[in-house]
């Protein structure tokens, strides 16, 4: 028998298809409503704005705070839930979560909604540290693309539902009691979590604790954390003004530039899945991200550049979608690759913190781009920040293996 070491849980890719898969839906699932959750609020601004007497500004910082203080937590969130194991930090993040959005409910004014909003955003720094962490440690190495894209994909299923459920929730029963139902689901998802602990692994733990600021200071993780920032920055500035670009450059109907706009948001989420695959069955994950970030920088050019029809405008919107989405795991699995042992909680809780970050910094400085008449650059702006975000991975990458060789300073 092998000699005892410091973690003796079973190995992950001993693990049946069966056991890989309901952790998936149980990650998945918790990874849903915290997506959805971010984007249920949005909707009942107006609702908002008449019963508290409150401006939209103000009401746009419930959101803005929400997204601050998910980001901001990740980070520290992440170096305990590699020092202390993500389960107890996953089942207590989902169920602040849930329970602040439905307390909102009973809401008597808008300050109490703006602290629920914090509170909600504590438990959602929960999520991405720790889904990564267990992943990581509970789903065969031949499944790992598809777990990672699986859990990307469910992200994106709770953006694209939040808005229209709550509105018909809102509609049919009240904005009160459809936040009580959408936040009390996360119960149940919590009893699960609870039900099948024992099927959740954490990740495996290294023999002599590697330092842990200096992981996330070294080259490598800079260099990741500024491709996460610049891709969010490009996405950004596509879902924001794709509509108005195309109407303002090349006349098309706002009618059309939303089709294109829901065919780039459709075309990421498939593509997502395809990048997952993928991912399990080639280890030249660079190359994979490389070619398809380039493939979606020549679609947006040309959106941005040359004179189109609304029907091809659709077509490009697609296939940029489709690109950026496919080359969204390898690029996940590349960073879970390049983490020390034992740290992959802060790893992905600092990087993946640049994604609401890079979200925040595009819209206003596109917009003073339209403001100004200079709507010509903004596809090729978004273009620009995809070849600087190419440049920050090819480099992360070539330094990779020597900072995971390079020794670090005790914690």
């Amino acid at each position: 028998m092998p000699p005892a070491g410091p973690d003796t849980t079973p190995r992950p890719d001993r693990a049946a298809p069966d056991r890989d898969w309901r952790i998936i839906g149980l990650i998945g699932t918790g990874h849903f409503l915290s997506h959805f959750y971010m984007l249920c609020l949005a909707p009942l601004f107006p609702i908002w704005r008449d019963e508290f007497g409150v401006s939209y500004a103000a009401l746009g910082l419930s959101v803005a705070l929400m997204s601050a203080v998910t980001a901001v937590l990740q980070t520290p969130v992440g170096f305990l839930v590699d020092r202390h194991g993500a389960r107890p930090y996953l089942i207590g993040g989902t169920l602040i979560m849930a329970l602040s959005i439905s307390a909102m409910a009973f809401a008597p004014s808008y300050w109490v909604i703006l602290g629920l909003a914090v509170l909600s955003g504590i438990g959602n720094s929960v999520i991405h540290p720790a889904d990564y962490a267990i992943l990581a440690g509970s789903i065969n190495k031949a499944r790992m693309g598809r777990a990672f894209a699986m859990h990307t994909f469910t992200g994106n299923l709770g953006f694209a539902l939040a808005p229209l459920v709550i509105v018909a929730l809102a509609a049919t029963m009240g904005w009160r009691a459809g936040l009580l139902l959408v936040g009390l689901l996360g119960v149940p998802v919590v009893g699960a979590i609870l039900w099948q602990s024992r099927v959740l692994s954490d990740q495996p733990k290294p023999r002599a604790t590697e330092g842990g600021a200096a992981v996330l200071l070294s080259r490598t993780m800079l260099l990741f954390f500024a491709f996460f920032l610049l891709s969010s920055m490009a996405g950004s500035g596509i879902q924001a003004f794709l509509i108005t670009v195309l109407d303002t450059m090349w006349g098309i109907p706002v009618a059309v530039g939303s089709m294109a706009l829901t065919g780039y948001m459709a075309g990421n989420s498939g593509g997502v899945l395809v990048g997952g695959w993928f991912a399990d069955r080639s280890q030249r994950h660079a190359a994979f991200v490389i070619g398809l970030t380039l493939c979606s920088i020549v679609l947006l050019l040309m959106l941005g550049t040359i004179p189109i029809p609304g029907w091809a405008a659709i077509v490009l919107a697609l296939g940029a979608g489709f690109a950026l989405g496919a080359s969204r795991t390898p690029r996940d699995v590349m960073v879970k690759d390049a983490s020390p042992p034992g740290q992959i909680g802060k790893v992905f809780g600092f990087i993946s913190a640049g994604l609401p970050l890079g979200g925040a910094l595009t819209p206003v400085p596109f917009g003073m781009l339209l403001d100004a008449g200079l709507t010509h650059w903004v596809l090729p702006l978004v273009a620009g920040l995809l070849a600087l975000s190419l440049l920050c991975m090819g480099t992360a990458r070539g330094t990779a293996e020597s900072d995971r060789a390079r020794p670090l300073p005790a914690e």
